[in-house]
């Protein structure tokens, strides 16, 4: 694809999305998620604020000099010194920029700067001139601009442009527009300065308060931008900012109309994702598009029937694509047979078909009362209707030792029929340590490919869930277990995994 085919991605996660109440970041956590965006090949990365704090400054300086592939720049206001301590945060870069800007809207202007737009104009020409002079690639933002006159907002634009500036942000900076009018907005400016989306870059910055951030930037690109701000799942001030997960897959997966490209591994978008969430501490919510929990799976009946037959049914990408793993098929009241089926044979059972039949009949009875149906759930239900034991390795008793300067250890005992099985082990951490007991028992090593650990309650005597997924001979098996004791969730749901790889492989 030509030059003008591709979508440049500038992510201001450290930026505009720390900003937001509850994401702010220490130095090394912004380096580190620095680093991932790096391998997930975002364009340009904003690191910061520098001149707002030594901390900013700091964090700014040193992934400019760490972090390499992706432009790095600093955001400062149209003022000398904003402009000063943000070129000694970035200069280290071997790509560095920096992103200055100015209101422009009538409100702004009177209220925040308290300036005539005469001055406006005045500020921004100087700041941008003055940064052209210290760096090579400086943006211009004309804040709140989809609040702005047209007229003046084209004139100060033209005017930043003939300063020096190599990049042009047309920010919806309170999420006030719909795609429609903010489509017409960027096709109007290209209009009156030609320049725009060809000599220099024509960026949208776009918020989300209406909920419209991703599509007034996809509707921005069908109109000729050619570069978007956006932040990982989606964070930033107030609602937020458009979601550059949503934004990248949006234009692989419907680039029969968009024809565009990114530069985006999109295999590293969950990752991604993750390690924000873990550096923050704040989880996206479940139904989140692309990277939250139940973006891959299915609990409807009808859903699951049209999965096993043909994923393409129900699912426009697969998960592999974005870094997950499985879709996986969730056991509830809207389950239909081919669902319960599939799941019950994953478990290792064989039934004839009137046993299926009764036990899918008591399967319902139990998930019009419970929420979720767990494997343990299913295996207690089938047990049950069977009236025999199985061979399944249930655990029976576990004891870790860990703390400051000890080995973790565990010792862990495990049931299978009327046999009991113990082993001791060391780990990296308790859970290694009872992972790695549990392989003893098993005589198995498979591979933990993914491990996730989530609250279902408040409080201190919050109930804790934990999903695994593991893998052994190139299959995946999953695994789920929950308690209040997240070090025995821990072993519930990797014993889970290791039954059904171990029934499997029968």
């Amino acid at each position: 694809m030509s030059k003008q085919d591709k979508i440049y991605i500038f992510d201001t996660t450290l930026r505009d999305g720390e900003q937001a109440p509850g994401f702010s970041m220490s130095i090394e956590a912004k380096l580190n998620l620095a680093r991932q965006l790096a391998k997930l090949k975002v364009d340009a990365i904003e690191a910061g604020f520098p001149v707002s704090s030594p901390v900013q400054f700091e964090a700014v300086k040193r992934i400019a000099k760490t972090v390499r592939g992706p432009r790095i720049l600093g955001l400062a206001r149209a003022v000398k010194k904003d402009i000063d301590v943000c070129y000694e945060s970035v200069k280290h870069a071997p790509k560095h920029g920096i992103h200055t800007f100015i209101a422009t809207s009538d409100i702004h202007m009177r209220y925040k700067l308290q300036k005539t737009p005469k001055e406006v104009l005045n500020l921004a020409s100087e700041s941008v001139k003055y940064a052209c002079s210290l760096v090579d690639y400086v943006e211009f933002s004309a804040e709140d601009a989809t609040r702005s006159q047209f007229e003046f907002l084209c004139e100060i634009v033209d005017l930043a442009i003939k300063s020096g500036a190599r990049s042009i942000n047309i920010p919806d900076t309170v999420g006030y527009a719909i795609p429609s009018d903010f489509g017409q907005l960027i096709r109007r400016l290209i209009e009156n300065i030609p320049d725009l989306g060809k000599k220099v870059v024509l960026s949208v910055h776009c918020h989300n308060d209406l909920g419209l951030g991703v599509s007034n930037s996809l509707s921005a690109i069908q109109n000729g931008a050619n570069q978007i701000e956006c932040t990982i799942n989606g964070i930033g001030e107030r609602a937020g900012n458009a979601a550059l997960e949503e934004i990248v897959m949006a234009l692989k997966v419907r680039k029969d109309i968009m024809n565009k490209m990114v530069s985006v591994e999109s295999k590293q978008i969950y990752p991604t994702s993750r390690l924000l969430t873990i550096l923050t501490g704040v989880a996206v919510q479940p139904n989140k598009a692309i990277v939250g929990e139940n973006a891959f799976a299915h609990e409807s009946g009808i859903h699951q029937d049209g999965m096993l037959k043909a994923r393409e049914t129900y699912e426009i990408m697969t998960p592999q694509s974005v870094g997950r793993t499985i879709s996986h098929i969730v056991l509830g009241r809207h389950s239909g047979r081919h669902g319960f089926i599939k799941c019950v044979q994953e478990l290792g059972y064989k039934l004839n078909e009137k046993e299926m039949e009764d036990i899918y009949k008591k399967f319902l009875e139990v998930a019009d009362k419970k929420k979720q149906i767990y494997d343990d759930d299913l295996v207690a239900i089938i047990e049950s209707e069977l009236k025999k034991s199985i061979k399944w390795y249930r655990l029976e008793y576990f004891h870790v030792l860990t703390g400051i300067n000890v080995v973790p250890s565990a010792v862990i005992k495990l049931k299978k029929g009327k046999e009991i099985y113990s082993e001791a082990a060391y780990g990296d951490g308790p859970i290694d340590a009872i992972y790695n007991a549990i392989d003893k028992i098993v005589r198995l090593q498979p591979k933990l490919e993914d491990y996730i650990i989530k609250s279902l309650s408040g409080g201190k005597e919050a109930m804790g869930e934990v999903r695994v997924i593991i893998s052994y001979k190139n299959n995946r098996y999953f695994g789920i277990g929950s308690s209040t004791d997240i070090i025995e969730a821990s072993a519930i749901s990797y014993i889970n995994a290791i039954n059904r790889c171990l029934m499997l492989q029968k």
